[in-house]
């Protein structure tokens, strides 16, 4: 096990190797802060036991357990008991240029993309492993973690190809994890797929169902359907959660009044804004702000 790769700077903490994924092994004992962080995580329990703590309540960790957590979302770990983890975490950055695709692949769409937001899970995913599946897991995650050393530039191609593995590993999982389970297994109609980008690229955009309807040459109707089928929210609600994730990361990461961080997201009504933020992570923005910067990780996407 070996300590953080992180070191402090204006009250932040960045990851000191400047990965672009990274992967760990780390060792906690009683209590580990509520923390954030504005990137993807994924936790692999590989011994111990702990009481995970998130914004949907806590849940009780032992071997084979996973959680993925998207950007903003906060947890952490309580009563541990020699918890062993293997931290895999990766930029926004990364998820929307090299793993764009992966939001047409049903499986890794649901891990990724809309999962984590369906059936009330604020930006969280947990499921289970089997021995076969964490072994699988394990290899391509000591791989990504023999390649914490070796320059980006020579070895870009082998991290996202471990990356990529490893979170196929944990689709699969995650599939068998909610078989029998009525809710969607990831985004398959092409539609879909472009109206998410579209929201995506302009999050503070005002948009309104009709107006993205037309852009895609379908009824209002048949859109929430396939969006629906595909995500299990329907498109304006999915837009809510991209914003309320850039929101969070501007608190963290910028000194701009709350009101017009609201603003830059599309929620021009400081009150309104609050009220959403606040039903996604628990606590009001300026709460947030206060709780997490100097408890949050960033990830800087640079070549070493």
């Amino acid at each position: 096990m070996h300590n953080d790769p992180v070191a402090e700077s204006e009250g932040l903490l960045y990851f000191t190797d400047g990965s672009l994924a990274y992967a760990g092994r780390y060792l906690h004992h009683g209590f580990f802060p509520t923390h954030t962080h504005s990137f993807v995580e994924v936790a692999v329990v590989t011994g111990g036991s702990a009481v995970h703590h998130t914004t949907t309540g806590r849940e009780p960790l032992s071997r084979g357990d996973a959680v993925l957590l998207r950007p903003g979302a906060w947890h952490g770990y309580e009563e541990c008991d020699r918890l062993e983890l293997y931290n895999c975490c990766f930029s926004v950055d990364l998820l929307h240029r090299e793993l764009a695709w992966s939001r047409e692949d049903a499986l890794l769409g649901h891990l990724l993309w809309t999962g984590p937001y369906s059936m009330g899970r604020r930006g969280t995913l947990s499921f289970r492993l089997s021995e076969e599946a964490l072994g699988e897991c394990l290899t391509h995650l000591d791989g990504l973690d023999r390649l914490h050393a070796r320059p980006i530039s020579r070895h870009r191609g082998d991290i996202i190809g471990h990356l990529s593995v490893f979170l196929g590993n944990l689709a699969r999982a995650a599939a068998q994890a909610r078989e029998g389970a009525e809710e969607p297994a990831g985004p398959a109609h092409p539609a879909v797929v472009r109206a998410m980008r579209l929201m995506e690229a302009r999050v503070a955009h005002d948009w309104t169902l009709t107006e993205l309807a037309d852009r895609l040459h379908l009824t209002p109707g048949y859109l929430v359907r396939l969006f629906k089928t595909a995500t299990g929210l329907p498109p304006m609600a999915y837009l809510a959660r991209q914003r309320v994730e850039t929101a969070a990361a501007l608190l963290l990461l910028g000194e701009e009044p709350i009101a017009q961080i609201g603003e830059q997201v599309g929620w021009g009504d400081p009150n309104y804004f609050a009220r959403r933020f606040k039903a996604h992570f628990g606590m009001n923005p300026s709460g947030y702000r206060k709780k997490f910067t100097h408890r949050s990780v960033a990830m800087r996407d640079e070549l070493r």
